[in-house]
């Protein structure tokens, strides 16, 4: 028996990710692909890889010595592809970028067939995002955070604003009575009461709110975990749920009363968005392009 590579890249992917379904929509392949190449690997190496919990795959050591083994050659293997992979259109660049899902669903999904280039999309925790661009695996990314490493440079293009949203059919009078006369214990106990929603890999959004609103980390589980922010949205459409999400991910549904702005919180919480990108790069016209998309998409 000899080991597939692919089992490799699987694995790998489920490490950053952290769940088999952000794997599945970081690799384009389906969640029982993902699950049938994780056990194979498993199967090969005679050792459980994942501790799977309800919301995370956690690396057992094994796991986490496999990975820090695979790191290093699965990157330089995936930047020979990129050079010097055979491509029916030969004379068109290749540029790779990397950007969370739903930003990539909202802003680039529906241009990507009018793009005079080839364009790899990479999914994934933005740490490792800064990493892969300042060694060259990829060519622009799209991200709240900025690293310190000398070789790379950030444009601010937007801001997002994180919200309390929920579904039309939400009756909020009694929470909108609660926060205007400042019984924030009263507005708590509310929210506590409702349909929340969250995604599988992340809850920062909802934390963060709460925390810097309340005053105290939250101390209740969402009703419903669902794989991204995007399926978010279409469950709460018209319906009566809760959640916190970046304001531009559901401007449109709000705008069309789909959606509610429910509370912007009393300190209001707002990230920059940057395009981080090399200092040198020979790509220079197509990230622009790229970036003239993001520009004008969320203006």
């Amino acid at each position: 028996m000899t080991i597939d590579l692919e089992w490799l890249r699987t694995f790998k992917a489920i490490y950053e990710c952290g769940t088999l379904t952000s794997a599945a929509e970081n690799l384009f392949i389906s969640q029982p692909g993902v699950s049938l190449h994780l056990n194979s690997l498993e199967g090969f190496t005679g050792y459980k890889l994942f501790d799977r919990s309800a919301k995370r795959m956690v690396p057992t050591e094994r796991g986490k010595a496999l990975y820090n083994f695979i790191l290093e050659p699965l990157d330089k293997l995936q930047t020979v592809e990129q050079l010097f992979g055979k491509s029916s259109q030969a004379e068109q660049p290749t540029i790779s970028l990397g950007m969370c899902f739903e930003t990539f669903q909202y802003t680039l999904e529906e241009h990507i067939s009018k793009l005079p280039f080839n364009l790899i999309i990479k999914f994934g925790e933005y740490p490792q995002m800064l990493h892969d661009l300042d060694k060259g695996v990829l060519d622009l990314i799209v991200t709240p955070h900025r690293g310190e490493q000398k070789n790379l440079e950030y444009q601010a293009f937007s801001k997002e604003r994180i919200v309390m949203v929920c579904g039309s059919k939400l009756d909020s009078r009694p929470f909108q009575k609660a926060i205007k006369e400042n019984k924030l214990k009263e507005a708590a106990g509310w929210l506590k009461k409702q349909t929340w929603y969250s995604t599988a890999a992340d809850m920062e959004h909802l934390k963060r709110f709460w925390q810097t609103n309340f005053k105290y980390h939250i101390d209740f589980k969402p009703n419903y975990i669902v794989p991204n922010i995007s399926s978010i949205v279409r469950c709460l459409r018209n319906e009566k749920g809760v959640t916190v999400i970046p304001d531009f991910l559901c401007r449109e549904e709000m705008r069309s009363g789909e959606l509610k702005l429910l509370w912007e919180g009393s300190n209001v919480i707002e990230n920059t968005l940057y395009f981080g990108t090399r200092k040198k790069t020979i790509y220079t016209n197509e990230v622009n392009q790229i970036k003239k998309i993001f520009t004008q998409r969320m203006a």
